[in-house]
């Protein structure tokens, strides 16, 4: 297990975190869901502790305790004062290694479960990343929805929890850290303390995702906009290559960038767009999201494709200075934000094992240049995009995407 202490005198309150290597990349398909349940019912209670009584401890000390998962981890997490760091890494450390999933607790919390699934289904857009995955990764793990299925989501009991726990939270899956204005000598023995009985394990790897490709389509009743998400593969965490996250600056972050500037100021096409590029410990997709009319969808689309493929003949140098500072200060904010900083460590030691300085990182943006830039929109092409659309999808709308995108195999 990795312990990390950070301190940052600047910062007036103090971060705790414990990151474990398990998500729904993880999960087999008959337990998509489960690592979201096990978050969600991890602070129902321990041996010393109900719920409620979780919850009084932490608003006592005036922190805020809570959890999120994701594809590839599972953090959990406190914010408070200083002072009480110790306590925090106490509790963090009992509703970790210590949770009991009452089953009474887990018939009640089901229904919470799945009233949270109900709500991301209706979302258009949501569910346009849900068929975005499917396109991009067919039937490896890592495009299952995290929250899993209402079919899943029923069926978990608290044996399931148990058994999955034992499996995947052990010592070489997990980092805690803490950052604030705190003695850090101090802070790894309270951790030590605090994971001390933590079994050693073996890492919970995944298999690289073959990208597929290709087109989904989805009608969400009582939607008037056409929501798109079309995207294409990139290196992932491991590569430690920053190319993409720049080339996403550089086509849609900011009012001033083509994606923006043309779609919404100059043609009016669209009132949201935007462009990320999401890079995981063992896969990453470059993605385009944006939201229109029905009757605008072609011309949005025409439009992307001019886009994408300017960018893989010429990156213009004014607009690639522009990205890079805007990748720049985007990470700089990062060291601003204690649970932010934290989380990105966690993340390297897992794909890396090793934490990036801040000069380090800084360094491998300045080092991206245009004919990298310009190669990775390239290969991105070459490889062929997935495409999701959802919410008043059309007829005729599939067909247009598949056309102009270049969809492969639809």
């Amino acid at each position: 297990m990795r312990l990390l202490a950070i301190r940052a005198p600047h910062l007036h309150t103090a971060s705790v975190s414990v990151f474990v290597r398990s998500g729904s990349a993880h999960e087999p398909p008959r337990d998509n869901g489960i690592s979201h349940v096990i978050e969600h019912m991890a602070f129902k209670g321990t041996p010393t502790r109900d719920a409620r009584r979780i919850n009084l401890d932490a608003e006592r000390l005036g922190a805020d305790v809570n959890a999120h998962t994701d594809k590839d981890h599972t953090a959990y997490y406190m914010y408070g004062m200083p002072r009480d760091t110790a306590t925090m890494i106490g509790m963090l450390g009992d509703i970790v290694r210590h949770a009991t999933y009452p089953e009474a607790e887990l018939a009640r919390e089901r229904t919470v479960l799945l009233a949270e699934l109900a709500d991301d289904q209706d979302d258009p857009i949501s569910t346009a990343y849900r068929l975005f995955d499917e396109a991009s990764f067919g039937r490896h793990p890592v495009a299952r929805p995290v929250i899993g299925t209402a079919r899943t989501i029923s069926r978990f009991t608290r044996a399931d929890l148990v058994a999955h726990v034992a499996r995947q939270y052990s010592g070489t899956n997990v980092v805690a850290g803490v950052i604030g204005d705190v003695d850090p000598e101090a802070a790894i023995a309270a951790m030590a303390a605090a994971f001390e009985t933590m079994p050693r394990g073996t890492p919970n790897t995944i298999d690289a995702p073959a990208f597929a490709g290709g087109l989904r389509a989805r009608r969400v009743t009582g939607s008037s906009q056409t929501h798109l998400v079309a995207g294409f593969p990139i290196p992932s965490l491991r590569a430690d290559d920053p190319t993409a996250r720049v080339a996403a600056a550089l086509l849609g972050e900011g009012m001033s960038s083509p994606l923006l500037h043309q779609l919404r100021e100059r043609l009016g096409l669209v009132y949201h767009a935007d462009c990320s590029a999401d890079v995981m410990d063992s896969w990453g997709q470059f993605m385009v999201e944006a939201s229109t009319s029905p009757g605008n969808v072609e011309a949005l689309l025409v439009e992307l494709a001019k886009m994408l493929d300017a960018h893989a003949g010429h990156i213009d140098a004014a607009e690639l200075r522009r990205a890079r500072n805007q990748v720049l200060v985007a990470r700089l904010r990062t060291l601003e934000r204690g649970g932010r900083r934290l989380e990105d460590a966690a993340l390297d030691l897992f794909a890396l094992d090793r934490t990036r300085g801040h000069e380090e990182w800084l360094d491998r943006i300045a080092s991206v240049t245009a004919a990298k830039v310009r190669r990775l929109f390239e290969r991105m092409l070459a490889a062929g995009p997935a495409v999701a659309l959802t919410g008043n999808v059309r007829p005729g709308m599939r067909e247009q995407a598949a056309m102009l995108l270049k969809v492969r195999g639809t």
